[in-house]
């Protein structure tokens, strides 16, 4: 790895009832990715996560909340030249609900805030179809299967 251009970043995975996946998008950006950020001096991804679910959606996660899955690389989707390692953590404390809008008073709170410019919730066959315009990030779009169940 030496002379590689390394973010060290975590990333959450959070479902709702439906399957769904969580994903986001930068302002003046096109590609959509799991809610995250870089990892700050002395912070581990867990902190790192708790920090940025709050900062960008208005979500309050302790980081003991957050279920480790592992640490992924792949190009990273908004710095030409950049690698991403992630650890990707998984969050259960959003269910979604049945509803017409799929959507629980809690999930409705869900605020866009910072650099974000959207949050949606993405079937696998949404995210899929994202993947196939150049619009998923590589990290998601490389790791699908093992980021979402079934």
């Amino acid at each position: 790895m030496s002379g590689e251009r390394v973010l060290r970043i975590a990333a959450a995975i959070i479902l709702d009832a439906r399957g769904r996946m969580l994903v986001v998008r930068k302002r003046g950006t096109t590609a959509f990715m799991q809610p995250g950020g870089k990892l700050e001096p002395g912070e581990t991804g867990a902190q790192c996560l708790a920090r940025e679910l709050e900062e960008e959606l208005a979500l309050r996660v302790e980081p003991a909340a957050l279920l480790p899955l592992g640490r992924y690389t792949a190009p990273a989707a908004n710095e030409a030249g950049w690698t991403v390692d992630c650890e990707v953590f998984r969050w259960d404390g959003l269910e979604a609900g049945p509803g017409s809008s799929g959507r629980t008073d809690r999930a409705a709170r869900i605020g866009v805030r910072a650099e974000l410019a959207e949050a949606r919730w993405a079937s696998r066959a949404e995210l899929l179809a994202l993947a196939a315009e150049g619009r998923l990030a590589p990290l998601t779009r490389d790791n699908l299967a093992a980021f979402l169940p079934g």
